[in-house]
């Protein structure tokens, strides 16, 4: 009776082994990309099931200037156009989230190289001089020289790069994409302006609205401190920006809680703007008021020091924004006096638009600033930042940047190099990626909450 349980056992052991091999056996026959969904029980873990958003050619323009949710991505048809296969380090366009409008990065086009340009452009950019000589007298002047000495700590995977290359633009777009950011703020200054190292951009505009296109992302504008910024040329400038783009499907526009979808414009340095000069422009009964008119938007304030949120309320702003990527810096960049901001925004109904980066290190341009630089940490610095924005509960989260090289605050790709002179910083041990990937993982993280917290959130559109 004993050997023929035993006997029964091994016969049912050898036909549970028997039945597992040939369903593993079927298991790898299966096709990676196969018409029955997921397998069986990832629908249930959404780390790994994630909806697939697929590119849009044809939309419908009224529609796509309404930001409606992280989730209007919904609206797109879906397009055949020709994308290489990606290199080893992009993240598969498919595997992408919905793109959330509410968070933004900011975007420089001011690169320039002698096969596009000319001449090398920012990426020689100057050493800039410390206002006391004795500390000047101890540090290194002059410009740097390209294509392996850059005006960065970092270097990027595609190298020193043209702003005006389209096929450059087009892969800014697509690691953008990747990271599910919804809107790029573009670095802007007049037709024939430019900053002391660039050349004139705005005619890169066009360009950039149609790449952004291609992949559903929107655009806008971060009004730099231009010469003689005033409220009358800034009135004009608004009016030209709307005039010329603002019937492109990539031109953002917000949604308020009122139902209005109005363009919004990030104002660098506002605060060296006497509040009288904006409250002439940005109150209703100012003297040039663009309140009420076809060029009405949101503008959003730089806030530096705890006394410019009082200032920004003078001048008639419709929220601030803290761009520097340092914690700690200045009053408005420390993570700890966010929720104070919060409070303060919400009081005055105001939009609160924290600003995270990555790190900084501006030591290449300004080699005296050691003390500002702030160490990735292999993304920890970055992960805490964001941790710390989403806590403040803000309607929008800015991002510096996507590629302002010189002060170390990328999330674009960058690559190991090292030459004769310099060993430059990298990513490693993570991909050139590594930036876009952590940026991709809080954006929909952001996406989930802010659906949960924020009152002027509105559903899907079908």
């Amino acid at each position: 009776m004993a050997k023929f349980r035993r006997r029964t056992c091994i016969i049912l052991s050898l036909f549970i082994l028997f039945i597992f091999s040939v369903m593993m056996g079927l298991k790898m026959l299966r096709p990676n990309k196969g018409t029955f969904g997921a397998p069986f029980g990832f629908d249930f873990l959404p780390e790994v099931h994630q909806q697939i958003p697929r590119l849009g050619k044809d939309f419908d323009s009224q529609k796509s200037d309404e930001i409606n949710s992280e989730t209007n991505i919904k609206n797109l048809k879906s397009v055949e156009f020709t994308v290489k296969p990606p290199k080893a380090s992009e993240p598969y366009l498919e595997e992408v989230p919905p793109l959330n409008y509410y968070l933004h990065v900011f975007y420089y086009s001011w690169y320039g190289n002698p096969q596009h340009d000319g001449k090398y452009i920012h990426w020689n950019h100057s050493t800039l001089k410390h206002w006391d000589p004795r500390i000047n007298s101890n540090h290194p002047q002059g410009k740097h020289s390209p294509p392996d000495d850059i005006g960065s700590s970092f270097y990027p995977e595609l190298g020193t790069y043209s702003s005006r290359d389209p096929s450059v633009i087009e892969t800014h777009m697509k690691q953008i994409y990747s990271a599910s950011i919804g809107v790029l703020a573009l670095s802007w200054y007049p037709p024939g302006s430019h900053d002391e190292n660039g050349v004139p951009t705005d005619d890169l505009v066009p360009t950039i609205l149609d790449k952004a296109h291609k992949y559903n992302l929107k655009v806008t504008f971060h009004i730099e401190p231009y010469s003689n910024r005033d409220e009358q040329n800034m009135y004009r400038n608004v009016k030209y920006i709307i005039d010329k783009y603002g019937n492109h499907p990539a031109f953002y526009r917000y949604k308020t809680k009122t139902g209005n979808s109005l363009p919004m414009f990030y104002v660098y340095d506002s605060y060296i703007t006497e509040p009288k000069q904006w409250a002439s422009l940005l109150t209703v009964s100012g003297s040039h008021s663009i309140r009420n008119s076809p060029y009405d938007a949101l503008f959003i304030a730089l806030l530096v020091e705890d006394k410019h949120k009082y200032d920004i309320l003078q001048s008639g702003f419709n929220g601030i924004y803290t761009y520097f990527a340092t914690n700690g810096f200045t009053y408005g960049s420390s993570y700890e006096n966010w929720a104070r901001l919060k409070l303060f925004c919400d009081h005055f109904q105001l939009i609160f638009i924290p600003s995270v980066g990555p790190g900084y290190i501006d030591t290449s341009i300004r080699p005296w600033n050691s003390q500002n630089t702030r160490n990735r940490i292999n993304g920890k610095y970055y992960e805490t930042a964001l941790s710390a924005a989403l806590q403040a509960h803000p309607s929008v989260i800015s991002i510096t940047s996507f590629n302002e090289w010189h002060e170390g605050t990328q999330i674009e790709k960058a690559v190991p190099k090292r030459t004769s002179d310099r060993v430059y910083l990298d990513y490693l041990p993570y991909k050139p990626s590594h930036y876009l990937d952590l940026t991709r993982k809080w954006s929909e993280k952001y996406s989930k909450e802010r659906a949960i917290y924020a009152l002027d959130h509105q559903p899907p559109v079908s």
